[in-house]
């Protein structure tokens, strides 16, 4: 009975509010105030919840503005109002109670497999776990997800409001309805606040005008800044679309197809490009690399997925390296406040590490509950070590995932100064460089390489307990690699060098005069100045079919008397050469001259570290004492010397260096003195194999010959009068008893024709004369049986073709020409010949003196002969005019000397033609007048210093002799 009186009453109820839901604006119905609302029994209800300021859209109209019409907004204010009064009624109902078993409650527990499913329409994703948004990802994930909503209700229009209302069968639908409308009024209201937040976010971006504004301590902090990243984001990628050459060409759209074509993982950026475009992220990236270069590395595989879409299958990760950076800084000069900036240094790599796997991201699994934890960012200088665990908050054990951690690659390897770039008196200094990723096996050990890097410092244990105090040791961590193949990489040449090496090129007697040019204070030893030359310009290497390589560099052997500069020429060679390394044989060993194998100190692994033949490579290696090194410190080096090559295998380490140099020593008879009456190979401690692997030997012997001793004499005291600092060119010359040879070049710009030519110029042997060759090594061959002195190996023939590609590189010639074989025969001969016992040498000089006296060059020898002949006149005229110390100066002197003299003198050295002497650029350089007519050469002095000389007397004084 009560049940059915209860169910009359809920279909009454329900029938008022249908009335008035069909005519809500009624006349007979009142209707209802801003603070009450009637209900259908006359009781008064309390005032709606307050709406929020906006509404949904109406059905297919533009919703993007999120903005509704008045009418609208009326309307959905009324049904809140209709629907507050059914909450009310709904409320009063309670009271008379309510049957809550229905007559099919069973219905409500029957199991339904189909209803435990998701749609598979939804595309909902339940299995995985996803990592927590922040706050901008969330905004924009919800204003997407509000706008689907403000969408779909559009297009269902007024069908979703009233039909389903009427089809309801409970009030508490209608009340869920209500209650959903409110709520979906309330997510709009915090979607247009997140949408109005976020727009806001993005209309912060900053111009590239601002960017130079920083406002915080810090570039870091500066860069750090959300606003300021995105703009840095746009401008990068804008860098990289946009940058084009003169020709109008997009540069880094090249790069990034050939980076695609080759599958490579680094993006090659041009700092000069950086600062043409966008000066101030060029400014930024030189004072934080490490906030900018991770921001790079994102736009530019960005950039390049534009362009592939499935690059990130090859590789995760693409790293911008950064080159042609305008400052250069020495090992020396690093400091303090070139911490965390980029740096560019040059040196010599003397070791290297292995590869190593280095964490990036690490996750941790908890052994207690199985959580996962992570991932955490492995810095470099500390390691990540966590305390406890976020979701059973207990204190390990932990371990590392190593499935889900990802590694990088790491190795380490020992910069070290350049050779020819450490200061006098000074020690190399080193750095230890880390390189990451594909810079892994860039540059081996001997290699000259230039790094551009991050200057960092991170905590080192062993110095603070060294110290006593906290000191941090220094790494550089690169970024980009470039190996420095040319010889001339010391320092560059100006377009100005060039013009003024080609313009010596040109000379016909440039080869003459580079010979002159190497070590012009030691008098005399032409053969071993000539060999010396060609050592510095070397020839050209072969490699045939990338398998078998042939030498190019000319191995040279000094062996003489003590005090006759063999020491002097090894030091000019170093000073000269674009790179070199002095040793001595005392003080080298086997594994100082080639390699050694040590414990690295951190990672306790075996690391090769090179020797002096690996840090010259490419270069010249200087050897002196080369006789007091042991027999087995010789022989490490026979491989060196031809093959070029060190090869190692030492513990467990079995590889190749290259060692690719020519090789000067200098060495010391057995006895102390050079024996002329045996042969070469009895008066050094060198065994054949080792001689053979030298192309030129120069014998130096100290032999008493008056006219040779007084040249040597006036030379010697000539030149320490010119390296006076108070020598007077103009009026101190007439004291000095040569002249100084005008040929002579400069030993820096000596040096820069070297390097200019050792770079641009490989000669060809298209006009080698075959035959010439071939005679000249079979007789050398049957006078070396003959004779049995040391023997003649292909070596040798091998010898004057890079001879003679040398004497071409003198003269800047890419073909060899008839006079290059002829320097490199004399240069072969002399060699040969040099090496004989007294007895045997007097009949090989005669028998290959075709060979020898061939266009030898006496200009130098005659001109000092002349020179002191000058100086002997000025002293007789001065005499015989009674002229005495601290008379009155003269004007001028000229003095006179007859050829007939010269020749006699010149007879005397077998000399037997002056001819070529006078018609020389060295013989008018020096300000002599040959005269045909009466067959006389005069010079003419300036005016000099009141006693210099002892007054010499006024007017010409001519000395003539029939």
């Amino acid at each position: 009975m009560a049940d059915s009186q209860n169910n009359a009453n809920r279909k009454r109820r329900r029938s008022q509010q249908l009335q008035q839901r069909d005519d809500p604006f009624d006349a007979s119905s009142p209707l209802p105030g801003p603070s009450t609302a009637t209900t259908p029994a006359g009781r008064s209800s309390p005032p709606p919840l307050s709406l929020p300021p906006s509404s949904p859209p109406a059905a297919f109209s533009d919703f993007t503005d999120g903005e509704l019409d008045d009418a609208e907004v009326v309307d959905e204010e009324q049904e809140a109002r209709q629907l507050g009064d059914h909450f009310q009624d709904n409320a009063d109902s309670d009271d008379e109670g309510e049957d809550l078993f229905g007559e099919n409650m069973d219905n409500d527990y029957t199991e339904n497999s189909a209803l435990d499913r998701y749609d598979t329409t939804l595309d909902i994703d339940d299995a995985n776990q996803y990592d927590q948004m922040d706050a901008n990802a969330r905004r924009l994930a919800e204003l997407r997800m509000s706008r689907r909503d403000r969408t779909e209700a559009a297009i269902r229009g007024s069908r979703s409001r009233a039909p389903e209302f009427l089809h309801s069968d409970d009030g508490a639908s209608d009340a869920d309805d209500g209650v959903a409308i409110l709520n979906r009024r309330r997510r709009r209201h915090y979607d247009e606040t997140a949408a109005g937040a976020d727009a806001a976010a993005f209309a912060d971006d900053l111009p590239l005008e601002q960017l130079g504004d920083v406002k915080t301590d810090s570039i870091a902090s500066w860069v750090a800044t959300e606003n300021v990243r995105r703009a840095i984001v746009r401008e990068f990628r804008n860098f990289l679309v946009t940058y084009v050459d003169e020709n109008g060409v997009s540069v880094y759209g090249q790069r990034i197809k050939t980076l695609g074509e080759t599958n490579a993982e680094s993006l090659e950026i041009s700092f000069l490009h950086l600062v043409d475009s966008k000066a101030i992220l060029a400014y930024f990236l030189a004072n934080s690399p490490a906030s900018m270069l991770p921001i790079f590395d994102e736009v530019a595989f960005d950039v390049i997925m534009l362009y592939y879409p499935s690059y990130d299958r090859i590789h995760s990760e693409v790293h911008v390296r950064i080159a042609d950076l305008p400052t250069s800084s020495t090992l020396r000069d690093l400091r303090q406040g070139h911490l965390n900036s980029l740096v560019r240094v040059s040196g010599v790599v003397t070791r290297r590490s292995g590869v190593f796997p280095q964490l990036k991201y690490v996750k941790f699994d908890c052994l207690r509950c199985g959580a996962v934890l992570g991932p955490f960012w492995q810095d470099a200088n500390q390691e990540i070590k966590i305390s406890y665990c976020s979701n059973c908050e207990q204190r390990g054990p932990f371990r590392i995932n190593s499935e889900q951690t990802v590694y990088r690659n790491y190795q380490k390897m020992t910069l070290q100064e350049s050779p020819g770039s450490v200061p006098p008196g000074r020690l190399p200094r080193h750095r230890e460089v880390i390189l990451l990723w594909d810079l892994i096996d860039s540059a081996k050990p001997g290699e000259e390489v230039e790094i551009t890097g991050v200057y960092r410092n991170n905590f080192d244990a062993s110095l603070n307990t060294k110290n006593g105090f906290p000191v941090f040791a220094t790494v550089l961590e690169a970024n980009h690699i470039a190996k420095r193949d040319d010889a001339y990489s010391a320092f560059r040449l100006t377009e100005e060098d060039e013009r003024q090496i080609k313009t010596l090129a040109k000379d016909e007697r440039i080869g003459k005069r580079i010979i002159k040019s190497i070590a012009p204070s030691i008098y005399g030893h032409e053969d071993i100045k000539t060999a010396i030359a060609l050592t510095l310009f070397g020839g050209v290497p072969k490699d045939i079919g990338g398998k078998h390589r042939i030498r190019g560099d000319i191995n040279v052997l000094l062996l003489g008397d003590p005090g006759t500069a063999k020491s002097q020429f090894l030091k000019y060679v170093e000073k000269t050469a674009s790179r070199a390394v002095f040793t001595t044989g005392q003080g080298a060993s086997a594994v100082g001259l080639t390699a050694s194998v040590r414990k690295d100190p951190v990672t306790r692994e075996w690391t090769l570290e090179g020797g002096a033949l690996v840090l010259a490579d490419k270069g010249v290696c200087l050897i002196d004492e080369f006789d007091k090194m042991n027999d087995a410190d010789r022989t490490s080096i026979h491989e060196a010397m031809e093959q070029q090559q060190i090869s190692i295998s030492k513990a467990g380490i079995v590889t190749t260096l290259q060692a690719r140099c020519a090789i000067v020593a200098a060495a010391n008879p057995i006895r102390g003195r050079y024996n002329p009456t045996i042969p070469f190979n009895q008066n050094v401690e060198l065994t054949e194999p080792i001689l053979s692997r030298f192309d030129a030997l120069c014998v130096v012997k100290d032999t008493v010959e008056p006219v040779k001793d007084d040249m040597l004499a006036r030379f010697v005291v000539g030149s320490h009068l010119r390296s006076h600092p108070k020598f007077d060119d103009e009026t101190d010359e007439q004291l000095v008893a040569t002249s100084l040879d005008a040929d002579i070049l400069p030993q820096d710009l000596l040096k820069k024709y070297i390097m200019y030519a050792r770079d641009h110029v490989r000669p060809s042997l298209n006009a080698l004369d075959q035959d010439r060759i071939s005679r000249l090594y079979a007789d050398l061959r049957r006078e070396s049986i003959s004779t049995g002195s040391f023997p003649i190996t292909v070596r040798h023939l091998e010898s004057m073709i890079r001879m003679a590609e040398a004497s071409a590189k003198m003269h800047l010639r890419d073909y060899v020409r008839t006079d290059d074989i002829d320097v490199a025969i004399r240069a072969t001969v002399e060699s040969f010949v040099s090496a004989q016992k007294m007895s045997v040498k007097k009949t090989l000089e005669r028998g290959f003196r075709k060979y020898l006296h061939q266009s030898r060059d006496h200009d130098e020898l005659l001109s000092f002969i002349l020179g002191s002949i000058v100086k002997d006149r000025m002293r007789f005229v001065q005499l015989s005019n009674g002229a005495r110390r601290g008379g009155a100066a003269s004007s001028s002197t000229v003095v006179t000397v007859p050829v007939s003299e010269l020749e006699t003198r010149a007879k005397e050295v077998d000399v037997f033609d002056i001819r070529p002497y006078l018609a020389s650029k060295l013989f008018h350089t020096n300000g002599y007048t040959f005269n045909p007519t009466d067959r006389s050469i005069t010079k003419t002095f300036g005016a000099r210093r009141a006693g210099v000389a002892g007054g010499a007397a006024a007017g010409v004084a001519a000395a003539m002799v029939a």
